[in-house]
């Protein structure tokens, strides 16, 4: 598998307190089970990728973390502490969706609500706060269109807002719910590369959401895969082979390497292709 070395997850805080902590983690909606008894440790600084058939419960991991969620079973804390909603030690990226094209709001005040959004009124004057915006647009790139209307930029830029608007508050925690879906290759690629350059920065971990491995598989540290209400983790060459995929599903899964991107065929093939047209007709994962 290529991709070439990862780099060391960046330390930062007390080593023994990791970014994100669940224990015997449980969830189901009804009699359907998503999964159960999930221990994972994201240290400071790593990149996870979630892969997984549609309806197998990443985005509402996500939302576990967020406190939108609560679990069946199990407990899960961000640095340290009980997840909560509103945590400030939780950065943010939303599915990639097209804002509208009339939005008035520019580039820079849009990062901007990722500092004081949460507070009612008119955003204050603050040194310190242009600042840190002007660092973060510097970081994704977004510097030469800083005081243009978002509605007018391309999704590609769109989406390098997102990524700058979820870690100006410097956040412990980096989450990225199919931050990719509806962005060509080039710029399904050069989404990753910045959040991973960002969490390299800031030391945040990472939990990334995605249905594709490859655009995130120089990045990864490990891979949490989900399926059927089962769980696998480990590195990507550790989760995602043939022989890993096949006992997850309970079916023939082969996984071929060309040019340097995975392609997987078989029953996690078909349930990624579900997912796709799942979300080209609103629904959740």
């Amino acid at each position: 598998m290529s991709g070439g070395p990862r780099p060391e997850p960046a330390p930062r805080g007390p080593a023994a307190v990791p970014a994100l902590r669940l224990r015997e983690a449980s969830l189901s909606y009804g009699s359907r089970r998503l999964w159960s008894g999930l221990d994972l440790d994201v240290a400071p600084g790593e990149f996870v990728a979630v892969l997984g058939a549609n309806g197998a419960g990443k985005s509402s991991l996500l939302k576990v973390v967020l406190g939108q969620q609560p679990l069946q079973a199990g407990r899960v804390e961000v640095a340290g502490r009980p997840a909560r909603r509103g945590d400030r030690n939780i950065g943010y990226v939303p599915q990639q969706k097209g804002l509208e094209a009339t939005t008035p709001l520019r580039a820079r005040d849009f990062v901007r609500l990722g500092l004081d959004g949460h507070r009612w009124g008119p955003l204050l004057p603050s040194r310190s706060a242009r600042a840190k915006v002007e660092e973060v647009l510097e970081a994704v790139g977004a510097t030469s269109y800083a005081d243009v209307p978002v509605g007018r930029l391309s999704g590609g830029e769109q989406q390098r807002l997102r990524v700058a608007q979820s870690i100006v508050g410097d956040p412990r925690l980096l989450l990225a719910d199919e931050p990719l879906l509806s962005l060509d290759l080039h710029h399904a690629g050069a989404v990753s590369a910045l959040v991973d350059a960002c969490r390299t920065r800031t030391g945040a971990a990472v939990l990334f959401v995605t249905h594709d491995v490859n655009p995130v598989l120089p990045y990864a540290d490990r891979v949490l895969y989900l399926a059927g209400g089962r769980f696998r983790i480990g590195t990507p060459e550790q989760v995602m082979n043939s022989a890993t995929l096949s006992e997850l599903y309970g079916a023939p899964v082969e996984v071929l390497e060309s040019g340097g991107r995975l392609l997987v065929a078989g029953a996690a093939a078909e349930d990624r292709h579900d997912h796709e047209h799942a979300h080209a007709h609103g629904r959740a994962s």
